[in-house]
């Protein structure tokens, strides 16, 4: 079952980047007590991840932050070593990059997809979500993977 507005998200550990190498943090590590936008992405590197959907959202993270979001964050099934060049690679200091590599999250929320048609394996369909306190207040699902319209930052900015 997909996740919806007023669920809380489901318990995961995912895989961040410290100071002294990869760490797990759950869900309530990361939501708990905050008002994160979350947007989940198919994968790091991939044209329209890299090109459209994570730059607006860099580029804008300020101005979402001016709106009583605590932080911005992006997951994605890739481990946390991809994600952390694709952090460096994209100039985003500041985001949050959460690495969901077994398709945890994504399997938990309904939102995992099969790109094995495409030599990706399973990976996380393409959103964006306003989490408040561990409650999806805000969801914008895309059909297509390879667009970034519905889920894409100025799409977001306008509801919250």
């Amino acid at each position: 079952m997909t996740i919806q507005v007023g669920d809380h998200l489901p318990q995961v550990t995912f895989r961040v980047s410290g100071a002294g190498g990869p760490e797990a943090k759950t869900t309530d590590d990361i939501f708990k007590g905050r008002r994160i936008v979350l947007i989940g992405v198919p994968g790091a590197f991939t044209p329209s991840c890299h090109r459209n959907h994570l730059p607006g959202f860099v580029e804008k993270q300020e101005e979402i932050k001016a709106r009583g979001v605590d932080a911005v964050a992006v997951t994605s099934v890739n481990d946390v070593f991809v994600l952390e060049a694709w952090q460096k690679a994209s100039n985003a200091e500041g985001i949050e990059f959460l690495a969901d590599g077994n398709a945890e999250f994504a399997k938990a929320i309904g939102l995992d997809m099969d790109g094995a048609g495409f030599g990706l394996g399973p990976r996380s369909k393409r959103y964006s979500m306003l989490v408040d306190d561990g409650v999806v207040r805000v969801l914008n699902v895309e059909e297509s993977p390879a667009k970034t319209e519905i889920s894409g930052v100025d799409a977001l900015l306008k509801v919250i």
